[in-house]
Formats: C-alpha cells, structure tokens, sequence
C-alpha cells in the first residue's frame, strides 16, 4: 500500500504464512490513563507473542500508515499528547497533511485488511449509540465491518450503547457474530449484556473453521465478530454499572450534551465514578482478546 510502512518482523511473518494479530492504538492513545497505557500496550502484544502470533499494532505517524510499532513509536503514541484519534475516515486528510494519530477499530481493521491481517484484537466495538431514533448516530466501526473482510475478537460493544439496536444494526448489514463459549452477547466491561448470540464457537479451531468456510463460500467481504466475555471475576458490577451509567445518562440530558460526545462522557463518568474498575474490567477484556485473537490465528 502506498504510504504505508510495514515492520520487518510483520512483513516477514506475512511473508511466510505464520500467524500475525493487528491491535489498534486509540486505547494506547485515548482509552487508558498515562503511564498505565505504556505498560498496557506492551503488555498485549507480549500476549500475543506468547501465544504464537506476531503483534502489529497500527498507528499513523506523520502521514504515514505504520502496521507493526517498534518500541519508540509505542512510547510516542502513549505519551504524546498532540497525537489524534482517526477512524477511517480521517485515514486521507491525516495522510495528506502528514498528521499522527491512534487507529479506531474502524481505521485499523480497514489498513490491517489491506495489509494482508486476518484477526483483530480489541477490547470493545462502537455501535448503535442510544436514543438513535432522535440522533440517528451509530459508530463507523458498524460500517466498515460490514465492508472488511476480518476476523475482530472483542468483548462486544461498548456499554453505554444500545447494545439491542447495535446487534439488530449488525444482522442488517451481514456482519456474522459468534460468542465465544457463551450463549449471550459480552457487555464490553460486563461479562454479559443480556442479548442472546445466535452461533457459539468453543475453541480457536471452530472459530478458524467459521473463518474458512466465509472463504470458502466466497461471500461478500464482511468481518467476523468473535465475542469474547470478560471473565465474571474480573468484570465491573453490574448493579454499579446501570447506576453510574443511568447518571450519567441524566447528567447528559441536563447539561445538553448530544450526538458524538456523548459517548466519550458516558466512558469518561463510567471511570470517574467507579474508581478506575470500569477501566481494570476494559483491560482485562482486552488482555484476554489478544490472547485469543493470537490462538485464532494460529489456528488459520
């Protein structure tokens, strides 16, 4: 791709077949607080080396695609505070401008497509935002999965989203979701949001075999979401979360906030109000993806 810059070590493991997992850089960048998200981002692509798999995390850098950080980049992303946020969308303006910025899921499961990745890791997806039917606004992840050819391992959607609407969203547009040992669709920090899953996958081996029978079938290019659960144990309570969450909500309406900053408010409040758990629960359903997204691969 032009523009763009592939490491070494992910260019060779393309290159040869071997098992490579893309993990986007806004929860480096936007989603964790300073110095944790260092740590954290190092941390994930140690998961998925231990699993078998080389890391690519994806970033832009000035005006150019990065797939695969070396270590100082990953510092750059994590520390400096002029770096963006850019979905896919922003991906030819920030190009044209030589502009730096972390990859939404959007962004990087369209440049990890193209790079030639098959498994993405994230914690959770954008979706249907709430209220839709008086704001009609709903995250471009749901399009450019539609559109992208991908493997995505998450914990389901965000939370404070219309997770009913988001799924109803993703059967419009073909998006096939599998829960990964579990019947009900992840809550993001909650291990469940109550929505049932219409296919359960048991091991990496069954969901490689989904991923090979798409191929096989030759279907219009659509991704695959793997949902995986935050374990129980590690999960933010859930009795604390539709409170802060319904607050949240009501302090949203009180002080007009609306359309695409309300989501950012609700995640912003989520942490404040629970003393950073809704952050631990984020973490650790992002550890565990990677983890998986690298067996997955593997197994393709």
């Amino acid at each position: 791709m032009p523009l763009t810059e592939v490491s070494e070590e992910v260019r060779e493991a393309l290159a040869a077949h071997r098992p490579v997992v893309a993990l986007e850089s806004t929860i480096i960048a936007h989603g964790l607080p300073r110095p944790r998200n260092l740590a954290v981002a190092m941390e994930l692509e140690g998961c998925v080396r231990s699993h078998g798999a080389v890391p690519a995390t994806i970033a832009v850098l000035d005006g150019r695609v990065r797939v695969g950080l070396e270590r100082r980049q990953l510092e750059r992303v994590a520390r400096d505070p002029e770096v963006r946020k850019f979905g896919r969308r922003d991906l030819a303006p920030a190009l044209a401008r030589r502009a730096s910025g972390a990859t939404t899921v959007s962004a990087t499961a369209f440049l990890a497509a193209r790079a030639g990745i098959g498994v993405l890791a994230t914690g959770g997806l954008g979706g249907v935002h709430r209220e839709w039917t008086r704001e009609q606004d709903e995250s471009a992840d749901l399009r450019t999965l539609a559109e992208t050819g991908i493997a995505v391992v998450c914990a389901g959607v965000k939370s404070v989203l219309d997770v009913p609407a988001t799924l109803q969203r993703l059967e419009t547009l073909g998006v096939t979701v599998l829960g990964y040992r579990t019947d009900r669709f992840p809550g993001f920090c909650l291990s469940s949001s109550g929505e049932p899953v219409d296919w359960t996958a048991h091991s990496p081996e069954e969901v490689a075999e989904v991923v090979r029978a798409r191929r096989a079938l030759g279907a219009p290019e659509s991704a695959l979401i793997v949902a995986q659960p935050v374990p129980e144990s590690e999960q933010l309570d859930p009795e604390l979360h539709d409170r802060v969450v319904g607050e949240a909500l009501d302090e949203c309406r009180e002080r007009g906030i609306r359309g695409q900053a309300v989501t950012p408010f609700l995640l912003d409040s989520l942490a404040r109000r629970t003393g950073g758990a809704s952050l631990e629960a984020n973490v650790a359903a992002v550890r565990g993806n990677a983890r998986l997204a690298a067996q997955v691969a593997a197994a393709l």
